[in-house]
């Protein structure tokens, strides 16, 4: 092994089973291209979906086994795991279950990798207290540790690649650049008045109530949809409301090639699906987001943005609990009113409330809203996931060391 104790890792495996399409695949990408980027370190990503994976970043090649994209190698996960040298740190991303061949080695080496168990996302009291908490393997000399990323300082901080919000900064003051953003997407630009949303949701039953909403609101609105699970709902939508549409390519439309829908004050822009780095910039560039899952819940939150997150949905619904405690967080530092706006209109759009007086009260807040979520990215901009997941793994170095 090369890794010496109290020093950063060389080589790191990073495992990801893809379990909710691209929320998965989505951190575990942005980890290992930060990790390799920034701070050199020789990242292989284990990844059992390659087809979810090429829809974020198309230059994978999903018959592929292995391949090397922007300085990561890439490795298919499959059933019949091949032998290799396991790394000197190893992370599994949201618990899934590392391969027992590959377990095994990492046992056997005299300098044992650094395990971590890199968790999802949650704003609840409890992470800080798991945080970094070791849990020895029943079997062998080996231990994993639960590393949580999160909002305070006692956490592990979030995913936040070096010059990030210098760029959102400077794509926000830029209006030619916005424009040319906006026509590389097909886009019209904006006009006087109009409110810019994106829309990026898992099947919602609030969506036609909002969509109306929109429709029949005294502010011109575009909504500009990446295409995804809701895609078939908007469609649906404006096929209960105008019967004298059209199917193009399965979906209902006015312009097949613009993949448009438009009536009253409502304008919709079927987008099709973006790399990471062009959905950072749509986020930037619109007035309001609307997110879902974690990846995007976060990169929602650096474009210092008005943002509504529908998380994902459990058939327990603890998912509440989750969305309640961010909320909460996140709304402390706004002025009251904007707060109960904010946490009003993510309870509506996850099923608790009624869209269309939320969005409402919501719309009216924006100005507040928008001054709270640059003042809140800021916040967390100083609690680095990858730097503070490099931390620790040097301080397990030193108390291995230590024992010895």
């Amino acid at each position: 092994m090369t890794f010496v104790r109290n020093s950063q890792p060389e080589t790191c495996d990073i495992f990801c089973a893809v379990v909710d399409n691209y929320g998965d695949i989505g951190v575990s990408w942005r980890l290992a291209r930060q990790l390799a980027y920034e701070h050199g370190i020789s990242v292989r990503l284990w990844v059992d979906d390659l087809r979810s994976f090429a829809k974020l970043c198309p230059e994978v090649d999903a018959a592929l086994d292995e391949q090397y994209c922007r300085r990561v190698e890439v490795k298919r996960w499959g059933k019949e795991f091949p032998e290799v040298m396991p790394a000197d740190l190893v992370i599994e991303v949201f618990a899934c279950k590392l391969p027992e061949s590959y377990v095994e080695m990492m046992a056997e080496q005299e300098n044992k990798p650094v395990w971590l168990n890199l968790e999802y996302l949650s704003a609840e009291d409890w992470v800080e207290g798991c945080h970094k908490l070791p849990s020895p393997h029943v079997r062998l000399p080996l231990t994993k540790y639960f590393f949580f990323p999160g909002f305070t300082p006692d956490t592990g901080g979030l995913l936040l690649e070096c010059g990030l919000l210098e760029r959102r900064d400077a794509l926000q003051a830029d209006l030619a650049s916005q424009q040319a953003y906006w026509r590389s997407l097909g886009v019209p630009e904006r006009i006087a008045g109009e409110l810019r949303v994106s829309l990026f949701s898992y099947e919602n039953d609030a969506l036609a109530d909002l969509l109306r909403a929109w429709e029949q609101g005294a502010m011109p609105v575009v909504c500009c949809v990446p295409e995804g699970r809701v895609l078939p709902q908007v469609g649906q939508y404006f096929a209960e409301v105008d019967r004298d549409l059209s199917l193009h390519d399965g979906s209902v439309g006015i312009d097949p090639g613009l993949r448009k829908y438009e009536r009253g004050n409502l304008r919709v822009f079927v987008l099709p699906f973006i790399e990471q780095e062009r959905y950072d910039e749509l986020l930037w560039a619109c007035d309001v987001n609307f997110v879902r899952g974690e990846d995007s819940c976060v990169r929602a939150q650096w474009a210092g943005k008005p943002f509504v997150w529908h998380i994902y949905p459990q058939h327990d619904g603890v998912h509440m609990q989750k969305l309640r405690a961010l909320s909460t967080l996140y709304g402390a530092g706004a002025r009251a009113q904007a707060c109960q706006a904010n946490e009003n209109l993510w309870l509506a759009w996850n099923g608790e409330g009624d869209i269309a007086s939320a969005w409402q009260a919501f719309a009216a807040q924006r100005g507040e809203l928008e001054r709270h979520a640059l003042a809140w990215s800021a916040r967390l901009a100083g609690n680095n996931l990858a730097l503070n997941l490099l931390d620790f793994s040097r301080e397990v170095g030193r108390i291995r060391a230590f024992e010895i």
